[in-house]
């Protein structure tokens, strides 16, 4: 078979994540489809009942079921029923000294299909994407990482480095199996630099966030007496990282495909004056003892204001959460509050 680089970064390679045994993967994710399809079904049968009656909820009976959800939400304890975060791998005390190194983890593993033909989200294909980006760069991969984080003037991000001395490093935390709260357990993720070995802060994502956007958008406006600076990437490749991979699902929000390293919804509207997706790209985090989220929100431009300074990228709404507590949903979290900065600047 042949794995490709666009393979591993839309987790298309058939390589492994955490689980090694394939039949409990295959029940993981038919259990998880079976579960949408009942939510679907029983949506759309409210939806037809609704019709049938010619009767809307007032808006108090919908912030009321609201609230309950919310209630539910905050009194439920993140992390305990969270099966993934049960695998062994996950808490890995070994120190690797290259991303060469680590490949040994999985690379005499067989992979679970052809590359290709499915969607397996894959913390290793990860792993041996930065083995190609070190190969490639003729560096290391951590330090070709850390150049990139400075050209972005990203500097409170860094390695996960327990040895190393680091300034307003945040304690990690977990629920234990009785829902009490405790410290995270000792982990070193030199194994996954690229799957989740960088420490950052909530300025920095944003600056990251900021940056993309400005690359993705400075391609539509007309630059003046070169005021206009190029962005970090090309406008095409942040159009082809964001661009929806056929065969591929996102578990953090079901409107979603994967993309280029990025969960994308497209802009849709089936029906006039009912729901409305907008375009979005997001991704989510999670790792032992934290939860994260960068989610971008790229304004609807009008063409007719393109070439009127001083409007210029990055155009629209970043949204980012840190959160040193494992197995928090953050993306819907991010979500809601993008669409409320939207609402908010449009309304002036």
């Amino acid at each position: 078979v042949i794995i490709t680089t666009r393979l591993l970064v839309s987790h298309m390679s058939g390589i492994r994540h955490y689980e090694k045994d394939i039949t409990k993967v295959k029940e993981e994710k038919e259990k998880a489809n079976r579960a949408f399809k009942l939510t679907k079904s029983h949506q759309d049968k409210n939806q037809k009942e609704k019709e049938g009656k010619g009767i809307e909820k007032t808006d108090c009976v919908k912030q009321k079921k609201e609230h309950v959800s919310e209630t539910k939400c905050r009194n439920s304890k993140p992390g305990r029923n969270d099966k993934e975060f049960d695998q062994e791998e996950y808490y890995l005390k070994e120190k690797f000294e290259s991303v060469i190194d680590s490949l040994k983890i999985f690379k005499n593993d067989p992979l679970f299909f052809k590359p290709g033909d499915q969607f397996l989200y894959s913390t290793y294909g990860f792993t041996l994407l930065s083995a190609v980006v070190e190969r490639a760069s003729g560096q290391k991969f951590t330090d070709y990482m850390l150049q990139m984080f400075r050209d972005l003037d990203m500097l409170s991000t860094v390695l996960d480095d327990n040895e190393a001395m680091i300034y307003n490093r945040a304690r990690c935390y977990i629920y234990n199996k009785k829902g009490r709260l405790i410290n995270a357990p000792y982990v070193d993720n030199s194994y996954k630099w690229a799957g989740g070995g960088f420490l950052s802060s909530v300025g920095d994502l944003l600056k990251f966030g900021n940056a993309l956007l400005y690359s993705y958008q400075a391609g539509h406006f007309k630059d003046r007496n070169g005021q206009l600076l190029p962005g970090y990437l090309k406008p095409g490749t942040v159009a082809m990282m964001w661009t929806p991979v056929p065969k591929t699902e996102v578990s953090w929000d079901k409107d979603g495909k994967y993309a280029m390293a990025w969960a994308v919804v497209e802009k849709s509207q089936q029906y006039g004056c009912c729901r409305q997706q907008r375009h979005y790209a997001s991704h989510t985090g999670g790792a032992v003892g934290a939860s994260s989220v960068l989610l971008i929100l790229p304004e609807e431009l009008d063409p007719q204001a393109l070439g009127t300074w001083p409007v210029a990228p990055p155009r629209g709404v970043i949204v980012t959460i840190i959160c040193n507590m494992q197995s928090v949903s953050l993306n819907s979290t991010a979500l809601k509050i993008a669409r409320e900065f939207d609402k908010e600047k449009w309304a002036q």
